[in-house]
């Protein structure tokens, strides 16, 4: 009796996951693929990258001072304004100086005056020398007095040209156009010399200073074009390397490398971070590959991407990234570059889910 009980149990169970398989395959059968859009991963097969980050500056910018100590009598200017070259930006208190132009003024013309008489004498002394009624020592004195009138009256003349270089420091004028940064005096205040007074920077014109590390600056090229994000502006602009710093001594290990960005109508201002995509030689052993941010897939900690396999169903495949650049970001590990993954799907994907590929 318990054999018989046995046999029909285990007939019974075999009928049980004999139901549940076949259901199982109907189900798995007849679900509708996942309409997917695929593409390979985007590795750089020519040439590969590296990173830096830098601050965007205006290529002309003046920080303007003065050689005269005295008051503010006006400030012409204000902060974001847009100024001509030779536009007066400040005017200094220059009572001083023009007491010492009236000084220099009034030395010129007596010096001009002495100068006229000795040149009168010694005019006389020629022509008596010339007529034999006057000695080769006389002539020589009148010689001597001339030329030492003509002297001073040089000299008068330089002190003026002094005092007039002089004024440029207390009338402070745009060296060229542009916009008015900043501004650390006011009228009323007390100018002291090479005390910065105003800043301003020329307009269009813009370059990145981006700092490159000792193990990849042998990499970067001298006029090598390039790709510069904007990350506040999330756009991309183009530009050329034009300087590669040969010395980390000053700068804390970091090679400076200046890049001039070619003139775009994106609102880019100077004091913006940006990050630069410098062109490097790539190896097979070294290869980039890129992937679009969206595509990617977040479980806690844990960052993956669905691929594609032989049979088309989904698999998810977890990566270590990398360094980020714009909307996409670097597979450090996780993610060969000739497999193919799903950059968006028409409804929610799962490990296994059948794929139609777009």
């Amino acid at each position: 009796m318990r054999l018989i009980y046995t046999i029909l149990i285990s007939f019974l169970l075999l009928g049980f996951y004999s139901c549940n398989n076949s259901s199982y395959e109907a189900t798995e059968d007849n679900s509708p693929a996942v309409a997917v859009k695929v593409n390979a991963a985007a590795s750089q097969d020519d040439a590969g990258f590296l990173t830096a980050s830098g601050i965007i500056e205006a290529t002309n910018s003046a920080n303007l001072s003065t050689r005269m100590m005295g008051h503010v009598d006006k400030v012409h200017v204000k902060v974001g304004q847009k100024v001509k070259k030779g536009q007066q930006l400040i005017s200094i208190n220059n009572a001083d100086l023009s007491a010492k132009q009236a000084q220099a003024r009034a030395g010129i013309s007596e010096a001009q005056a002495a100068f006229n008489n000795a040149e009168k004498d010694y005019n006389r002394f020629q022509s008596l020398f010339d007529d034999n009624s006057a000695t080769h020592k006389e002539l020589d004195d009148m010689s001597a007095h001339y030329e030492m009138a003509k002297a001073r009256l040089e000299g008068a003349k330089e002190m003026m040209n002094e005092v007039n270089s002089q004024f440029s420091y207390v009338n402070i004028v745009a060296p060229f156009d542009g916009v008015i940064t900043s501004r650390t005096i006011e009228t009323g205040d007390m100018a002291n010399p090479g005390m910065p007074l105003i800043s301003m920077e020329g307009e269009g014109s813009y370059e990145v200073m981006a700092s490159v590390p000792e193990s990849e600056i042998a990499k970067i090229k001298s006029g090598a074009d390039v790709k510069v994000l904007v990350r506040s502006l999330q756009t991309e602009v183009s530009g050329k390397v034009t300087e590669v710093s040969s010395s980390a001594r000053n700068t804390g290990g970091q090679y400076l490398v200046k890049i001039t960005l070619d003139e775009s109508d994106q609102n880019i201002l100077s004091g913006m971070y940006a990050t630069v995509q410098f062109p490097i030689e790539s190896t097979k052993e070294a290869t980039t590959i890129l992937i679009p941010k969206s595509a990617l897939v977040h479980r806690g900690e844990l960052t993956g991407i669905y691929t594609v396999s032989q049979s088309n169903t989904a698999i998810l495949r977890w990566l270590r990234l990398g360094r980020t650049y714009g909307d996409k970001v670097e597979v450090l590990s996780g993610l060969s570059a000739d497999e193919v993954y799903v950059i968006s799907a028409e409804s929610k994907i799962t490990n296994g889910t059948k794929l139609m590929v777009k």
